[in-house]
């Protein structure tokens, strides 16, 4: 056997790096010399063998070269101070160690929740250098989102992905049809994506994809760190900004604290708004004005007209988002607040323009201002507490110590021996919420109080005790005014006037019964007394105590049997006698009503025929029969 049919050629061919048909030449000579069988198989198991070294060899040497080329760029980056640069030389040494036509890259924008192209090398189109992808979008917008790896060897024809026509536009006027993308990862996050494309289909090796992913994690790091840097370099240009400002407005700080420390002793002293106003105005000039959160007046300083009711609230929205007073044409804004609670503004005119520091001095005003309103509203609360528990006491049964409770109310400016009207306020006042029920119950203290009148909660009911001696226009006012206040319809009952303690509790009875019918008279949302209820505000008076044992005789005696028998059998004679005299005595409409049969309705009455006496239609007993139903209804209104 010639050395030339031999193995040992393959070690040969290996040393000079040979290329791998030539790997076939050994054999080819090996057959034409005739060589047996076996010693042919033995030469191509040691060519399969060769072949393994040679591939093992040209992985090594292409991974030298690509860690030798990761190396250089992380020597380059490390040297780059400029975000741009950083950029630039990351997208073409991406180009340069895969070898495609173009390499790009595109960084995420976390406010328009996209990714947009930020650099490009080797790229020729205008329009795909301007587009912009969105999150899932394209190949690009697919790495965006998942943070992982995408490539295709025939983008334009890869349904892997979704196309877009703005995407598959820039790309088919750039020409790209093979495409690699990898995320740029910061720890958990992906910044946005670097790529490698070519102008031909071709497909990407894994070794590629590895090459770039690494490449990619230097570029992250490197784009971190030229960020931190132009934070950092704005951060103190930033500290050397407010260093300069501070050192030249020494004086205006100064000049805030002072007033700090004057606005500070009001409150201790117990000053008011127009103190804290005149405070503000003699430090900063100008002319000040204070209001509450509705837009009244509190306190007005100097010559300053009320702005318009829409400049206000945009003004004061503005600058409680803010978080400091912000300025709208010559005036300034400063919301007064309490954590989330708008309690109104401060308006300011200055006589000069305003630096940072007399802005403060605006902006700690409007503080003092919440302070001292919100104290003011503990005073109030407080006084409701004790106008409420006097007002429970009063309408308490057994009534307690009488010229106790005329002391108690002198003291609190309330004269008892005065005519009085009680007004009980309905539960459609309330929402679900017992916070809503608070809010009612505040808004009828400060209702009362302003009135000289007095408002508690007794039984799970707002009731209010004012003024005067006209018991149904107090009910109106209340439930019209409360609507407002609710957002819906409000039933209150009035009764009275009374006068003195010991009468109170029965007529506060009274405009509770007086509720209860408005609800059974099916005028819920209204406001009446018992004196404008007729006939049922009469007997209304002669429910309570032993009146209350003859309407119960009355009612037994005129309709009992009818009610007993639908309590007994399930029935609906009540309702059908109810529908019966509301249509003034037509068979035919109170069937339409009930929504049974006309023959239905003639069997209803003629059991109640049987139960009343035959008599029961004749006009005096009807009338009698009318009222008892009424009274009836009174008594169960949820019936």
């Amino acid at each position: 056997m010639s050395v030339m049919s031999s193995p040992v050629e393959f070690l040969e061919l290996l040393a000079r790096e040979a290329a791998a048909v030539e790997f076939e030449g050994p054999l080819v000579a090996a057959r034409a010399a005739g060589l047996p069988a076996d010693r042919l198989a033995e030469l191509e198991q040691a060519k399969v063998v060769a072949l393994r070294v040679r591939a093992l060899l040209e992985r090594r040497r292409r991974r030298e070269t690509e860690l030798s080329g990761l190396y250089d760029t992380a020597n380059d980056l490390a040297g780059l101070r400029d975000l741009d640069d950083v950029l630039r030389a990351i997208v073409h040494r991406a180009r340069i160690l895969l070898g495609t036509d173009v390499a790009y890259m595109t960084l995420n924008d976390d406010e328009r929740g996209d990714t947009y192209m930020r650099v490009t090398d080797g790229s020729i189109s205008a329009r795909f250098q301007r587009l912009r992808l969105e999150m899932g979008d394209g190949l690009g917008g697919l790495v965006a989102q998942t943070g992982t790896p995408y490539a295709t060897a025939n983008y334009p024809e890869d349904e892997r992905f979704r196309h877009t026509g703005e995407i598959d536009g820039g790309v088919g006027e750039e020409g790209l049809v093979a495409i690699l993308g990898v995320p740029l990862r910061l720890g958990s996050s992906v910044i946005g994506v670097l790529y490698a494309a070519n102008r031909s289909a071709r497909p990407f090796a894994r070794e590629e994809v590895s090459l770039l992913v690494s490449l990619a994690a230097h570029a992250a790091v490197a784009i971190d760190t030229a960020r931190l840097l132009a934070e950092t370099r704005a951060a103190l240009e930033e500290l050397s900004a407010a260093n300069g400002t501070i050192q030249a407005h020494s004086t205006s700080v100064e000049r805030a604290a002072a007033a700090h420390d004057r606005m500070t002793a009001l409150v201790v002293r117990g000053g008011g708004m127009e103190d804290v106003a005149a405070a503000v105005t003699e430090v900063l000039g100008g002319a000040l004005l204070a209001l509450d959160a509705e837009g009244r007046r509190l306190a007005r300083v100097g010559e300053i007209s009320e702005p318009d009711r829409a400049d206000i609230v945009e003004a004061v929205a503005a600058s409680r988002t803010e978080g400091r007073s912000v300025r709208r044409g010559p005036l300034w804004y400063a919301a007064v607040v309490a954590g989330a609670e708008n309690l109104g503004a401060l308006v300011l005119r200055p006589d000069d323009e305003l630096v940072d520091a007399d802005q403060r001095i605006l902006e700690r005003a409007a503080l003092v201002t919440a302070l001292l309103l919100l104290f003011r509203r503990t005073v109030a609360e407080a006084e409701g507490r004790v106008r409420g528990e006097l007002l429970d006491d009063l309408i308490a049964r057994p009534l307690r110590d009488t010229d106790a409770l005329r002391s108690r109310a002198r003291r609190i400016g309330v004269d008892l021996d005065a005519p009085h009207v009680l007004v009980a306020v309905g539960d459609d006042a309330f929402a679900e919420t017992g916070s809503a029920r608070q809010r009612v119950l505040s808004w009828a203290t400060t209702y009362a109080s302003t009135r000289g009148g007095l408002a508690a909660a007794r039984d799970g009911r707002v009731v209010l005790m004012l003024p005067g001696q006209d018991a149904g226009g107090a009910a109106r006012a209340v439930a019209r005014d409360l609507s407002r206040v609710t957002g819906r319809p409000v039933t209150a009952g009035a009764s009275g006037p009374s006068t003195g303690p010991a009468s109170l509790a029965v007529t506060f009875a009274e405009a509770e019964r007086c509720l209860t019918a408005l609800g059974a008279l099916g005028r819920a949302g209204q406001g009446a007394s018992t004196a404008e209820l007729g006939f049922v505000g009469l007997l209304l008076g002669a429910v309570g105590d032993s009146g209350d044992r003859d309407v119960t005789r009355f009612l037994t005696a005129t309709v009992g049997p009818v009610v007993d028998y639908d309590a007994r059998r399930g029935t609906a004679l009540v309702k059908t006698l109810e529908a019966y005299f509301g249509v003034g005595g037509s068979l035919a409409r109170a069937a339409e009503q009930l929504h049974v049969h006309v023959n239905t309705v003639t069997q209803r009455l003629e059991r109640v025929g049987q139960l009343l006496g035959a008599d029961w239609q004749r006009p005096e007993r009807a009338l009698e029969v009318q009222l008892a139903l009424r009274l009836h209804r009174l008594r169960t209104p949820a019936g």
